[in-house]
């Protein structure tokens, strides 16, 4: 099978998570968007390619983790935006409306952009994961008012509710705000 996929461990060791990285990359030919430790001293890799290297590094990853994993994402098929994002490239700040999705994991955080980015037309314009947060992740995405409201639907239905922390969604933001989210 041909196309993109994109994977993510969540270590309980800073240690581990070194170690998991370098056998991940030597596995397959993939390209790792995240390697580091986050709050409270945790691991966090992310890393994108092919679907058959991305599954074959994963599967790598995952058995020497170990009992040290805490969460997994593997991830087939996500949204173009979500990978453009991952490389750097977010979307248009200018927009009608803004929604916002927060999340308690790094996990839930891409599977409900890539959810709300594949049902509706928006924009991805911030993708914030682990660091800083204390682990959690959020999202930023503009859009007309009613593509955003079925984006932060479709972004809640996508994960388990004890995962989400919220959505929100301002109409016609402030132009100061706009360009800090």
């Amino acid at each position: 099978m041909r196309g993109p996929a994109l994977a993510l461990l969540e270590l309980e060791s800073i240690a581990r998570g070194f170690t998991t990285a370098d056998v991940l990359l030597k596995r397959a030919d993939v390209t790792l968007a995240l390697a580091e430790p986050t709050t409270p001293g945790k691991f966090v890799l992310l890393f994108f390619g092919e679907i058959a290297d991305v599954e074959e590094s994963f599967q790598a990853a995952v058995e020497h983790a170990g009992a040290l994993l805490l969460d997994k994402l593997y991830l087939p098929g996500p949204s173009d935006q979500l990978l453009r994002a991952l490389e750097g490239t977010l979307g248009a700040k200018d927009s009608e409306s803004l929604g916002i999705v927060e999340t308690h994991t790094v996990a839930s955080a891409l599977l409900a952009a890539d959810a709300a980015l594949k049902a509706a037309d928006v924009w991805l314009t911030t993708l914030h994961l682990a660091k800083g947060i204390g682990g959690k992740g959020y999202f930023t995405l503009a859009g007309a008012l009613h593509m955003v409201e079925a984006a932060l639907e479709a972004a809640g239905a996508a994960i388990a509710p004890p995962l989400l922390l919220t959505t929100e969604c301002i109409a016609r933001p402030h132009a100061a705000l706009r360009s800090r989210a």
